[in-house]
């Protein structure tokens, strides 16, 4: 299952050098606007210490990681939504994806321009929110204007649905805000809206505050991060502070070295690490595990997906011909040592084509060829 994110932006904010360390390439990262004109694509391998314990369990011949796909997207800037900027190319990139992580400047130098001068991360966002905003106006109205006469006229049941739903969004829209914080519809309504109207201020977002590295280790000194904070909360939004300085250089050491300088910063983890968990609490997903003597892998799947559904990510066939799924769960097998002993303790089940996969599920599938 391919996911697919955009890292969208005003220039000179640090895209390129946060898509440069997920995915550990060399795109140009150049000190003035528009040094990105085509979306760059990166396949990110997301760490998971539960598969290096099974590989380390099952000694496989291959480890194979789930992997989530980031766009790097060029800067958008004022006018985006009206061709400004190449603004119409960066627009439709962004329609391509599942997911929009907005990188938003929280770090203060003279060195590195700012394309509105000065370091403002609440109107940075609402220069982002209006373009986007503005583009979905601009699909809203056209949308409205075939279903109009069918609603009226008509009383077509599905064109009266939706122009319920596209006047309420509308009324949004105009006030430059994103569809996603359109009060007025219903959870079923917005579904509607996700699955049939294509937004760009529909899909989830993630902002990511990139914060200089002095100010790393003291985020609540830092002015600008808890300003994006506190926006992102009001929206309901996640924000992940990540110094994309520090996260490059991580990108270049290897395993042992990363740790001891994370270790200096006083940090668990990388920022990057976090952005690919939280990417995955974004578009609701999780992981099972397949284990075995060739492989052992990491599967990416929606919550909520049966276990049919989940075989079908491995192979079409599995889903057509599936019988059932022997499953444990992980914190089991780290527990009682082995699979044998797992079994034992009667905690191996055997689950139906109604089972809904859990995240840490370890799954041996069975099917009909």
């Amino acid at each position: 299952m391919s996911m697919k994110a955009g890292i969208v932006g005003l220039p000179n904010v640090g895209k390129s050098t946060l898509f440069n360390a997920i995915t550990n390439s060399h795109v140009e990262a150049a000190n003035y606007p528009f040094a990105t004109i085509k979306p760059n694509t990166g396949v990110v391998v997301v760490p998971d210490a539960r598969l290096d314990y099974l590989t380390e369990m099952f000694q496989p011949l291959k480890k194979i990681n789930a992997t989530f796909e980031f766009y790097d997207i060029a800067g958008l800037v004022k006018g985006a939504s009206k061709g400004e900027g190449l603004g119409n190319q960066f627009l439709a990139a962004i329609r391509e994806c599942d997911a929009i992580c907005e990188v938003v400047r929280c770090f203060e130098s003279n060195e590195i321009i700012h394309v509105e001068n000065v370091v403002d991360p609440k109107r940075d966002v609402e220069i982002i929110d209006l373009e986007l905003a503005m583009a979905d106006l601009d699909s809203v109205q056209g949308r409205i204007d075939k279903c109009a006469n069918k609603a009226r006229v008509s009383k077509e049941k599905t064109a009266v649905y939706e122009m319920a739903i596209l006047t309420e969004l509308k009324k949004t829209l105009e006030q430059g805000l994103p569809a996603r914080l359109c009060t007025s519809l219903s959870e079923e309504q917005i579904a509607y809206a996700k699955k049939n109207f294509f937004l760009l201020t529909l899909k989830p977002i993630l902002y990511v505050a990139n914060v200089a590295d002095s100010d790393y280790a003291d985020l609540d000194g830092c002015k600008h991060y808890q300003t994006l904070k506190a926006l992102a909360e009001a929206q309901g939004a996640q924000c992940i502070p990540v110094s994309c300085q520090i996260e490059f250089e991580l990108s270049e050491l290897g395993p042992e070295e990363r740790k001891e300088f994370l270790s200096s910063l006083g940090a668990a983890e990388s920022g990057l690490d976090k952005l690919t968990k939280a990417a995955y609490r974004l578009l609701n997903l999780s992981t099972f595990f397949t284990c075995g003597k060739d492989e052992c892998r990491a599967w990416t799947f929606h919550n909520g997906m049966t276990a049919p559904e989940c075989a079908g990510i491995i192979h079409t066939d599995f889903q057509k011909g599936f019988i059932k799924c022997e499953t444990y769960d992980f914190e089991d097998l780290k527990k009682y040592g082995s699979e044998a002993a797992v079994k034992e303790a009667g905690k191996l089940r055997m689950e139906g084509k109604e089972y809904r996969m859990k995240d840490g599920d370890c799954v041996f599938f069975r099917f009909n060829n």
